[in-house]
């Protein structure tokens, strides 16, 4: 059997098939697109058609490379951009653009919830997050404040996966994993919270469509489109889930001990756990996961956007970028790239700005600061692997995503950050392979237990071995000072106002 995993991110869509006999990947499909442009700072959009017309492409695209062996497909899993809220009226069309996970204009919305209910304390003690500008909710809010005659048209709301599902099989649901990023559930009881819910409006509850298990069927493949893609009756659609739950399963995180870490545009950073891990600083989120199982995550706004800016800025390709990281020493000679050039999620600065500290004749070259933004953007991330750690999470491994893990040398810096072993997957489609694991899941689990998610992720994820980094004790010491000093940093500058 044949398993299609969908990933529509934020910058593109991909799409691949799986051989669940051979754990090959059997084709795949890539389709690119951009933001809305033109929108004030802070706004960040698109619009659901466009995540739509990808998918009918990358679809496409894998079905051609299969032939007359599209018909052996037998389930379909869609990872998803976590938090963006998709707004439907009572026909199911959009009533405006999707408000995005990176869109960063509900600060004043987040403040006022929080200050309702005492203050960001009070917020995680009713639902186990903090309320923060990514998550959806405070969008809700902002459409009602700012846009009254849109919020009095929507009749549902939706997240981004959700609403793909939706278009795939006409069944509106949600579960358990990419529902703990909207703020409003309860991650401790997987129940919505309703004095969050009914402190926003009234109507909101009737907006939410059911939620249930991360593990069941949402439905099967609409027949026209199953005949538009000449595939057989019956293909199931499973739950689906956030990108980084699907990428959980995709690397094989079904199960404490092993953290990933993203190296994307934006940085994440994530490990199951067996019970709720609710932080009390808000700092890292209280997620579920796409197994039913908690998936306490953090997460970064600024990872190769950072060496992208400096890599453009020289005019360099990958090759001399790299060359260039290379040619620095560990520590950058005291130079500190602090990345928020796009605000920051972790720590909480949603109007910050990137800052480059230390500079003295010596040390201003290019070299020096392409090092010192990838230290910068890793030691982001290493900040929320430490705070992983003061909960009582300590991973024996680190598994890396993403357009950064496939830089040798930045693997290197990684392990020094994290002073943890890193090591990479055999395939680069970390949430689209989950999404098709997950599809197998369900079909095979939907009448009876019959497989678990351990024995299908030890047969079809597989580590990459020759990329494996080990940690320098004297780099790791150097990394941790600088960690401090980087925080230390943001620390001062923030309650100054200057950042």
């Amino acid at each position: 059997m044949y398993f299609l995993g969908i990933d529509s991110g934020t910058q593109s869509t991909k799409a691949i098939v799986l051989d669940l006999d051979t754990g090959g990947i059997l084709a795949s499909g890539h389709s690119a697109y951009d933001l809305i442009e033109g929108l004030p700072p802070g706004h960040l959009e698109q619009h659901p058609q466009t995540w739509v017309d990808a998918v009918r492409d990358c679809v496409r695209q894998c079905l051609e490379k299969l032939g007359a062996e599209r018909d052996r497909i037998a389930g379909i899993g869609v990872s998803g951009q976590q938090h963006g809220l998709v707004a439907l009226d009572a026909a199911d069309r959009p009533v405006r653009p999707a408000k995005l996970w990176c869109d960063t204009s509900t600060q004043a919305q987040c403040e006022e919830i929080a200050h309702h209910f005492g203050g960001q304390p009070g917020v995680i003690a009713l639902a186990g997050n903090a309320m923060l500008p990514g998550y959806t909710i405070p969008k809700l809010l902002w459409m009602k404040q700012q846009e009254p005659e849109n919020f009095a048209r929507t009749a549902s709301i939706l997240l981004p996966h959700d609403y793909l599902n939706f278009w795939l099989t006409g069944v509106k649901r949600m579960e358990y994993g990419d529902a703990s990023g909207m703020g409003i559930l309860n991650v401790r009881t997987r129940e919505w919270c309703r004095e969050l819910c009914d402190y926003i409006d009234p109507r909101v509850s009737s907006m939410l469509p059911p939620l249930g298990s991360s593990r069941a069927v949402h439905g099967r493949l609409r027949p026209e489109l199953a005949a538009e893609w000449g595939l057989s009756g019956g293909v199931i659609v499973s739950a689906g889930g956030g990108d980084n739950m699907m990428g959980a399963i995709g690397t094989g995180n079904i199960k404490p001990g092993v953290i990933t870490a993203s190296f994307g545009t934006s940085g994440t950073l994530y490990g199951v756990a067996g019970s709720p891990v609710v932080d009390g600083q808000g700092e890292v989120a209280a997620f579920c996961d796409s197994t039913d199982q908690w998936l306490p995550l953090v997460c970064t706004m600024n990872v190769t956007v950072v060496t992208e800016q400096v890599r453009g800025m020289f005019g360099w390709d990958i090759r001399q970028l790299e060359a260039a990281v290379a040619g620095a020493p560990a520590g950058a000679d005291g130079v500190a790239f602090l990345p928020y050039l796009n605000g920051e999620r972790t720590p909480n600065l949603p109007a910050g700005s990137g800052v480059i500290h230390g500079l003295r004749p010596a040390n201003m070259t290019p070299a020096h600061l392409a090092r010192a933004a990838v230290e910068g953007a890793t030691l982001g991330l290493a900040y929320g692997l430490k705070r992983f750690r003061d909960l009582g999470m300590n991973p024996a491994e680190i598994r890396l995503t993403g357009g950064g893990s496939k830089s040798g040398v930045w693997r290197q810096i990684a392990a020094d950050c994290f002073n943890a072993e890193v090591v990479t997957l055999s395939t680069s489609e970390g949430a689209a392979l989950g999404a098709a694991i997950q599809a197998a899941y369900a079909l095979a689990n939907e009448k009876s237990p019959a497989v678990t998610y351990e024995e299908l992720c030890s047969r079809l994820v597989a580590l990459d071995e020759t990329t494996r980094c080990r940690p320098d004790p004297a780099r790791a010491a150097l990394y941790a000072a600088q960690l401090e000093r980087q925080m230390e940093l943001t620390s001062r500058l923030n309650q100054t106002g200057w950042l």
